[in-house]
């Protein structure tokens, strides 16, 4: 029996002009976080050289931005509130976009829901202001300010009370906040930004300050990201800069060994636009895929450079999210550029490794009782316990495992040298740690996640070399999917083929497998072929097989490395050093894990209390 009541057809009426703006506000003001990125980005279209946002209880109750930027004459405040008018375009040429904003629809979309005040000086003019709350504008009012502009925005969607049930914690808002300002910081070296927490009332307290950097562009984006990011950050990774076909790649990207728990320092700019797209996201990831394990994320800042034309930023009204005509190429500049900047780093490890190491070195246990003056013995006492004990420490001297004699000599009969960037091996303890002296400090090698990191490099080099061995399927496998799929399949049949797969159309919606890569042994084809259509669907590009193939070389270098426990002569111990200093990629194991750690004397002195 049908309960529901009969469907009765509704008359199609136009809907009032506030009720669009409070419609068309949900899609571009999400929370106060999208507000304060709106206002901000206005700021810096308007050529600020300084910008400076107050917000209170999460930007809930008050967001004001002041900058001083070219500011906006009398007569021209009501249009800005209108929606779809902007300075920025002229709606002639929507994909040569040059600015932040071009939809002209932030100001009005903000004033449609909470109660909006403009002050703005233009060169030239007086200065004056404009108010309008939940869609309502008032008069133009004439108003003080020497420069720029001033917007309040107060009580954001009072005038759509449903959407503030959806909004966080304070605490979240203003991080949220807080990262959209760092976002927009990192795009614009040159701009000044401070973000000050008003709520309680009082001058309120700054979290964050950016003061402007000046320098060529490595110069002035290192600043910034120290400023953002942290000295450590910059600290521990490599330049990048690549072009290609047009498109251009700068930032800088953590090593794998300064690697992140989550996805929480990975910052990614199209045209100084911050954007988060699932297609370079995804490349970031293709390109650390070799280094770090699955919980382990890579820290970058990243900035694509490339001609509007080549890119749609009209995707979503919040302009988060970019379109590239040639995806595919963008891609493999990022991963290229990426792996090719990671190998220049060779066996470089990040400082944070010595820092931790340092940090959990301890002099004296807490538990232990404090030895006075009067309890320790005299100069006299000393001197005689050491005359006693000489015979021993010589025999000791004789027998120590793993040592390494001053004239001991390498494999190609050359003395060690301290002055390497590895340093001469010294000694061995527990069978699996290496001893190396330095210029300046020693460096402590764990000798199998070493030798695995160069043992798999070595077999990725005969691979890429000799290509991927095919087994041919006694009786090839029949894999049904849709049509849609299947092409999808045949467009990377090259390459699928370079990495021993080879496939076939076999009739209307089917493929036949009849290769499938040697090393990976019995393989399930369906779910190969699943996984790959899976990454072509989210990625534009599959490394399902390759991922795979680098799995089984992974784990064939841990069973033939050196083994832990294995005792190593002086000459096998520099012939592992030399080698890691030639092997790109040797700072880190196969799952991101440091190979060595290196400590400075002036670190060492200083734990022994000799500074």
């Amino acid at each position: 029996m049908n309960t529901y009541a009969p469907k009765i057809r509704a008359s199609i009426q136009q809907l009032e002009e506030s009720a669009i703006n409070r419609i068309a506000a949900g899609e571009v003001v999400e929370r106060p976080a999208s507000a304060v990125k709106e206002l901000v980005e206005n700021a810096i279209d308007a050529g600020a050289t300084r910008i400076d946002v107050a917000i209170a209880d999460g930007g809930k109750t008050q967001i004001c931005v002041t900058d001083d930027g070219c500011g906006i004459p009398p007569e021209e405040l009501p249009l800005a509130l209108a929606r779809h008018a902007t300075s920025k375009i002229d709606g002639s040429d929507l994909l040569n976009i040059h600015s932040f904003g071009f939809r002209g629809e932030a100001l009005a979309s903000l004033g449609a829901v909470g109660r909006l005040c403009i002050t703005s000086r233009s060169e030239g003019h007086d200065a004056a202001a404009l108010s309008v709350s939940g869609g309502r504008v008032d008069p133009v009012k004439p108003a003080a300010l020497s420069k720029g502009s001033v917007v309040s925005l107060r009580n954001l969607f009072y005038a759509t009370p449903a959407r503030l049930k959806f909004l966080r914690s304070d605490r979240a808002e203003t991080q949220a906040i807080s990262d959209v300002i760092k976002r927009l910081a990192m795009a614009e070296p040159s701009i000044g930004f401070t973000l000050r927490d008003m709520s309680g009332g009082g001058e309120g307290r700054v979290t964050f300050r950016a003061d402007a950097v000046t320098g060529d562009l490595f110069d002035a984006l290192r600043g910034r990201l120290g400023q953002v990011m942290g000295r450590e950050f910059v600290d521990n990774a490599v330049s990048i800069d690549a072009d290609r076909d047009g498109i251009r790649l700068t930032g800088l990207a953590g090593l794998p060994t300064y690697s992140r728990g989550a996805a929480v320092a990975q910052y990614l700019f199209v045209n100084g636009r911050p954007v988060r797209d699932k297609l370079l996201i995804g490349a970031l990831r293709g390109a650390y895929s070799d280094f770090l394990s699955r919980d382990r994320h890579p820290a970058a800042a990243l900035f694509i450079d490339c001609d509007p034309h080549k890119v749609d930023v009209n995707v979503h009204p919040a302009k988060s999210e970019v379109r590239f005509r040639e995806p595919g190429l963008v891609r493999g500049l990022i991963v290229s550029a990426l792996r090719h900047a990671l190998a220049e780093a060779g066996h470089r490890a990040s400082s944070t490794v010595a820092g931790a190491t340092l940090g959990a070195m301890r002099p004296e246990s807490p538990g232990q009782p404090r030895v006075y003056q009067m309890d320790r013995p005299s100069v006299a006492a000393r001197h005689t316990a050491w005359s006693a004990q000489a015979p021993g420490f010589a025999d000791m001297a004789q027998s120590f495992s793993g040592r390494v004699v001053e004239d001991s000599t390498t494999g190609e009969g050359e003395t060690p040298n301290a002055s390497l960037p590895l340093g001469a091996a010294r000694g061995q303890v527990h069978e699996n740690y290496i001893i190396s002296q330095t210029e300046d400090g020693i460096v402590i090698v764990d000798q199998h996640a070493a030798h695995e990191r160069l043992v798999y490099e070595r077999l990725k080099a005969q691979m890429a070399a000799n290509g991927v061995p095919a087994q041919a399927l006694l009786i090839p496998d029949v894999v049904e999917m849709s049509e849609a799929d299947c092409d999808r399949l045949l467009e990377n049949v090259h390459d699928l083929s370079r990495m021993g797969l080879a496939i076939e159309q076999f009739g209307s919606g089917a493929i036949v497998v009849r290769e499938t890569p040697a090393i990976l042994g019995q393989v399930n084809a369906e779910a190969l072929l699943r996984d790959v259509l899976d990454e072509l669907d989210d990625q534009g590009e599959t490394r399902a097989v390759q991922d795979r193939i680098e799995a089984i070389l992974s784990r064939v270098a841990c069973h033939g490395s050196i083994r832990s426990g294995r005792a190593m002569r002086g000459d096998e111990m520099n012939a592992l050093l030399r080698e890691m200093e030639a092997t790109p990629y040797s700072g880190q194991c196969n799952h991101g894990r440091p190979t060595y750690v290196e400590l400075k004397l002036s670190d060492i002195e200083r734990l022994f209390g000799r500074t």
